[in-house]
């Protein structure tokens, strides 16, 4: 069996809802994601930051957990630094309430092609993730998660197949993505309790 890992890339949060501190919000998206990622079947669990923000991911990890350390938060720098991996994925943070298989569909391609790429749902800007067979393909260009799309993911592939486009997920990045949060939906407990303590309905 392939040894796979998924990994919480800690980029930069530039939104969070008014009365709601964005240092807190951040953190609290990041707790849920971790927190989702920890019940994952047959993959292994990383948390990715840049130096800046260590001890962020280290009030955050599971006991056990690596934490590694990147010069840049993108993808590809994560994927540089991993080793002893087949095939890893990297996701986003800000995406509290993420169902479970669909981290599962991102992975899931890997079988039969080098790159799979998760975008925005709804067409917006940037993706949710991006998986690989390691060592990532040479002409996979550095993917900026907030700004790249699929097209830009497949500009320099051999073959337009070689990414597979999974099934998305909305991120929580302006006040329209946060009224898509269905209080009925179990997990995101770090983001209910926020938004409940600023007066939000959860």
């Amino acid at each position: 069996m392939a040894r796979r890992v998924v990994v919480a890339l800690l980029g930069p949060v530039h939104w969070s809802p008014p009365g709601v501190d964005l240092a807190q919000w951040r953190a609290a998206l990041a707790e849920d994601v971790i927190d989702l990622f920890a019940t994952l079947n047959e993959v292994e669990v990383a948390v990715a930051v840049t130096p800046a923000d260590r001890a962020l991911a280290d009030a955050l990890v599971w006991p056990g957990t690596t934490v590694y350390e990147v010069a840049e938060p993108t993808p590809n720098a994560v994927f540089a630094a991993l080793e002893g991996y087949d095939q890893a994925a990297v996701l986003v943070s800000d995406v509290p309430d993420l169902p479970a298989l669909t981290v599962g569909k991102l992975l899931r391609p890997l079988t039969s092609r080098p790159v799979a790429v998760a975008p925005v749902e709804g067409g917006g800007p940037g993706l949710l993730g991006v998986a690989v067979r390691l060592p990532a393909p040479d002409w996979l260009p550095t993917l900026e998660l907030d700004t790249a799309t699929p097209a830009e993911a497949r500009a320099n592939a051999p073959r337009p197949g070689d990414v597979a486009v999974t099934t998305g997920w909305r991120r929580l990045r302006g006040p329209a993505d946060l009224a898509t949060l269905d209080p009925a939906f179990e997990g995101w407990e770090a983001t209910r309790a926020l938004l409940s303590g600023s007066g939000r309905p959860t």
